[in-house]
């Protein structure tokens, strides 16, 4: 079962109204339980030779922001400034690595121009390294996630000119 798939059963579960979903198979287990909000959250046990296991996947919910913005104006004018760029966003849930390597440079940086399929960053999902490439060609304005932090799907990475 892949990292999709987990993603579209967490929904499911999520909209049926299920308090409690469990899927075992030969080489995981999956449990998957909803809050009073609604929100669903999974737990994914993959069954290793030396009895390790995979930690508690993040609840599929948006994290509310710790330090939101006091002043409304303030907002406007960012979103206003960013609306000119386009967002490359995170195509599943992981750890996002800036770097190739711990000992190599970041793959880019503020200023870079990149082109449309270009390494951008690793996002790490259940012990697998995904290359995030690049889907249109620009500059790099905006790094909005820091090297090593976890991400949720669809959350925005970079902000990128595509002038």
């Amino acid at each position: 079962m892949d990292i999709r798939e987990i993603q579209n059963l967490i929904k499911f579960v999520a909209k049926s109204g299920a308090t409690e979903v469990k899927l075992e198979m030969d080489d995981f287990k999956i449990t998957i339980k909803t809050t009073e909000a609604g929100a669903a959250e999974a737990s994914y046990f993959h069954h290793y030779p030396a009895g390790q296991q995979m930690p508690q996947m993040m609840p599929q919910q948006p994290m509310p922001a710790a330090a939101a913005p006091t002043s409304a104006p303030a907002v406007a004018a960012e979103s206003e400034e960013n609306s000119k760029y386009v967002m490359i966003k995170s195509p599943m849930i992981g750890t996002l690595y800036r770097k190739p390597a711990p000992d190599k440079a970041p793959f880019v940086e503020v200023g870079a121009t990149i082109s449309k399929g270009d390494p951008v960053c690793v996002i790490e999902a259940m012990k697998l390294f995904n290359e995030i490439e690049a889907e249109i060609s620009g500059k790099i304005v905006k790094i909005l996630v820091d090297d090593m932090s976890p991400v949720e799907f669809d959350q925005p990475l970079f902000l990128v000119d595509p002038s």
